[in-house]
Order: structure tokens, then C-alpha cells, then sequence
């Protein structure tokens, strides 16, 4: 099972055993966190990690149709940690998080439906 934090770490160029910035790093994990709760993926309570220990199938339990909040989580969190100095950079990555949250909230809007109907 794939940790989130390892996970973000390498796809942020840092090392898994290098832990200097993990706390930072999950702060900005939980945030976004938040903002996929309000998009209503995950548990309805919400979700947070403490440690490398949660992984994503925690978090979306093998849905392929949630695999983009990986990638979401990715620039998101590379967003907030290690900003952009380019402004077409910071512009590109934010049309791309803004077509990401819409995928999102599609996904999750018809997962609510279906859960519904077989319910």
C-alpha cells in the first residue's frame, strides 16, 4: 500500500527518508484534505494524516475514479509548499487545479448517486 506521505514527498524531488520538512509537508496534506471533503471525496468527518503510515487506499479505498486526487493532491500541496516564482507557471498549475477540482466534484457527485441507488 502506497503512503500518502511518501508518495507526495517523491513527487516533490524529496528523498522518503529525509524528514526535515515532513511536518510542513503534512500540514499542507491536511489542508488539502479539507478542501476534498468540502468537494465531498472521503470520509463525510473528513481526513488527516499524523505520519507516512496512512496510505491513499485509506483515503479512496481503490477507486480508479478518484486516482486524479493524487495528482491534485500533488500540485496542491506543491502550491502551498514550494510556490511558483514564475507567474505563467503559478497560472498554468492553478487552471490545472481548477479543471482537477471540477473532475472532482464530478466524480464524487456521481459516486454519491450511485451510492444512493444501490443503497
Amino acid at each position: 500500500m502506497e503512503s500518502i506521505l511518501t508518495s507526495i514527498k517523491k513527487l516533490l524531488g524529496i528523498a522518503e527518508e529525509y524528514n526535515h520538512f515532513d511536518q510542513d509537508i503534512i500540514m499542507h496534506i491536511n489542508s488539502v484534505f479539507s478542501v476534498l471533503t468540502q468537494l465531498g471525496v472521503g470520509p463525510a468527518n473528513g481526513f488527516s494524516i499524523t505520519d507516512k503510515d496512512a496510505t491513499w487506499n485509506d483515503f479512496i479505498k481503490d477507486d480508479p475514479k478518484l486516482e486524479m486526487i493524487k495528482s491534485y493532491m500533488h500540485q496542491k500541496v506543491k502550491l502551498l509548499f514550494d510556490p511558483p516564482l514564475s507567474s505563467a507557471v503559478m497560472e498554468s498549475t492553478n487552471r490545472i487545479l481548477s479543471e482537477l477540482e471540477w473532475r472532482i466534484n464530478v466524480a464524487a457527485e456521481s459516486e454519491n448517486k450511485e451510492e444512493i441507488q444501490n443503497g
